[in-house]
């Protein structure tokens, strides 16, 4: 087991890192059976982290609608900010190309492009040295020969081309444009950095195959994931809500929220009946306020993804005073270089790890006590920022948690009460260096009485990683209305599952189970819901679910109103494996149990200090309590108790006292 720093600008540097960490350990490379890997360079590159440069880029259009990325939706994030600048532009207005192609709205081919305009604008590109090619027709979603074609043309100049209707065949021609740009751009860095990985692994010894989450939750090879990296853009996240699924079912949970507390961020998920909530848009390169994505701020990418909420809430988040001497929380973040000012490597600004530090929630170490915290220079941080505020520095720390804590249960909101379920039905599956730290405060807040505290939960998502199998999705643009379609809808069902199938290559005799869904709206909606279907396709069953589902969402229904089929999809999963999350624990810490000063509300008290190895002779422990381990620390706060359970997991609870 081992927990290292990120490099951002250099992501394969850890990784290397981390291999050489797990030898040191005693394994053997011949005995490393799976290799799984989430990243986030893909979203870091749209951010324009320093050292991940965007490819020369060409996009090709339908004649007339050139500026269709700039156009966009037209929503403004910021209405009343009359300096607002939009997202820069991913492809620069001389790399967009008109064509004179054109397919009507029934999929007939009214004009098509020449071979020798083709040929043409393909010499322009090398000229202007394009790196890369996306191509979206208005309406190739209905029929794709227009783009099939340019694709073989251009790709016959030597040029790198990918089309729309094979990344994104859904109707909205901003959204398919969007996808299948972001698509095109991260292509060239996820090929060459999952490459670099595949040979450092290779080197290592490694004979296993490298494996990617995507950003739905299951696993898929990485040389998929390097044509179509759009796929795994928010993979990370991902994990942990997967491994809390599992957790879920491990403890008979039928509702559970997975809230992730790392060192940059904060970020809530809600699995219900064994299912990880999922959407299927997201918007990539933008920014968030308090927990919602803040629409047109970014690039909307349309690939099932797993839906979460985000803060910028982590141990790295900085504590600030604002020009009204103000307590100010985020969004800026020391990162992992230079860290907290705790760290001692160079971090002049407070963090949220300073203020757990001199809040007594911390220890003096972390890492089973290989990294040492500098609590004077935590201390010293926090009084130069309180100084502006009129606090003192453990005023401050105080202040800050109370407004974290806060922001972080607005995340947890936006994906239950904003999703019609109700927080109060759910168990908090908290994760991540600094969740268990925060969880139950943050518990108060949504009302939530029960918590689980998964083992190694700093190194939960990794773990979430090993407890998904295979999944494989597949979408088919269908409008029309449901109750004509039924039998068009259940034959296109059996083609989707044979192709995918057929190519997906799954091992001879590996088990795998199909699901179908489609997305329904009320006729003159501009707006869908996903819906299950039986197999075989009833139309009354899946009416019956729209309803119920939109009434859960939207508080109504249209009554009368016909209901429209957008899009059908079908995912194959295979199992995920047996993991027997009982037999895993983190390496003893130092130390035995102990006491110290552990700030709470109402103030300082005397804490006992537990570590978690030793637990499973100790009986139920009443707050307040500190349960310490090598990768995370759990606070058990005054009016909550903790329980072991066989599964290796510390359940907290409420106490009602």
């Amino acid at each position: 087991m081992v927990k290292l720093p990120s490099t951002p600008k250099h992501p394969q540097t850890a990784f290397s890192k981390s291999l050489a960490g797990i030898w040191e350990q005693g394994v053997s490379p011949e005995n490393v059976t799976s290799l799984v890997h989430v990243t986030t360079i893909g979203s870091n590159q749209l951010l324009g982290q320093e050292g991940l440069e965007l490819p020369r880029c060409a996009f090709v259009v339908t004649k007339g609608f050139r500026d269709i990325l700039e156009i966009g939706r037209q929503n403004r994030p910021e209405v009343y900010n009359l300096f607002f600048e939009r997202p820069r532009q991913l492809v620069p207005r001389r790399w967009r190309f008109e064509v004179r192609e054109r397919v009507d709205a029934e999929g007939r081919i009214l004009e098509k492009a020449t071979e020798a305009e083709l040929r043409a604008l393909a010499r322009k590109m090398l000229r202007e040295q394009i790196e890369c090619v996306a191509v979206c027709f208005l309406n190739s979603f209905v029929n794709a020969r227009n783009e099939i074609r340019t694709k073989s043309v251009l790709g016959r100049e030597g040029l790198d081309v990918q089309i729309s209707s094979e990344v994104d065949p859904e109707f909205r021609e901003y959204e398919r444009a969007s996808t299948t740009v972001v698509n095109v751009l991260l292509a060239p860095l996820f090929s060459r950095y999952l490459s670099e990985m595949e040979k450092s692994i290779r080197k290592a010894g490694i004979t296993a195959p490298l494996e990617i989450l995507t950003s739905a939750g299951g696993l898929v090879e990485a040389s998929r994931v390097a044509r179509r990296p759009i796929i795994a853009i928010e993979s990370g996240p991902a994990a942990g809500v997967v491994g809390t699924a599992e957790v879920a079912r491990i403890l008979g949970l039928k509702k559970a929220i997975s809230f992730d507390m790392g060192g940059t961020t904060a970020k809530a998920g809600t699995v219900v009946n064994g299912e990880v909530g999922m959407v299927s848009e997201i918007e990539v390169g933008g920014r968030s306020n308090r927990g919602r994505t803040v629409k047109g701020s970014g690039y909307p990418v349309r690939c099932p993804s797993v839906d979460l909420a985000e803060v910028s809430a982590g141990g790295g988040t900085i504590i600030g005073a604002d020009p009204a001497e103000g307590v100010v929380v985020g969004p800026m973040s020391a990162g992992a270089d230079p860290g907290p000012a705790c760290y001692g490597r160079g971090g002049l600004s407070p963090t949220l790890t300073d203020a757990n530090l001199l809040l007594g929630r911390l220890g003096d170490s972390l890492l089973g006590g290989s990294f040492r915290l500098d609590r004077e220079a935590a201390e010293i941080a926090l009084k130069e920022v309180g100084s502006k505020t009129g606090l003192s520095p453990l005023e401050l720390a105080a202040t800050a948690l109370r407004i974290i804590n806060v922001q972080m249960a607005k995340a947890i909101d936006l994906v239950t009460v904003e999703r019609g379920l109700d927080p109060r039905d759910f168990a908090l599956v908290a994760f991540g260096g600094a969740g268990p730290m925060h969880a139950a405060e943050v518990a108060e807040e949504v009302h939530v009485d029960n918590i689980v505290v998964p083992p190694v939960p700093g190194l939960f998502s990794a773990l979430g990683m090993l407890m998904t199998g295979h999944r494989y999705d597949e979408v088919v643009p269908k409008v029309g209305l449901i109750e004509e379609m039924s039998d068009e809808i259940e034959s296109s069902f059996l083609a989707m599952e044979e192709a995918l199938i057929e190519r997906i290559h799954l091992a001879r005799g590996e088990k795998a189970r199909v699901e179908r869904s489609l997305d329904l709206r009320y006729y003159g909606q501009g707006y869908e819901i996903n819906v299950k279907s039986p197999k075989p396709f009833k139309t009354e069953t899946v009416l019956s679910l729209f309803r119920r589902m939109h009434m859960r969402t939207f508080g109504f229904l249209h009554k009368g109103k016909k209901v429209e089929v957008v899009a059908l999809r079908l995912t194959v999963r295979t199992p995920n494996p047996n993991l027997d999350i009982g037999k895993i624990s983190s390496p003893s810490g130092v130390g035995h149990s102990r006491e110290r000063s552990c700030w709470f509300e109402g103030g300082p008290r005397n804490t006992p200090v537990h570590q978690r190895a030793a637990l499973g002779k100790t009986p139920d422990l009443d707050g307040p309590a500190i349960v310490e381990e090598y990768d995370s620390t759990t606070v058990i706060p005054p009016n909550w108790q903790l329980h072991w359970v066989r599964s290796g997991c510390l359940i907290l609870r409420r106490s009602r006292r």
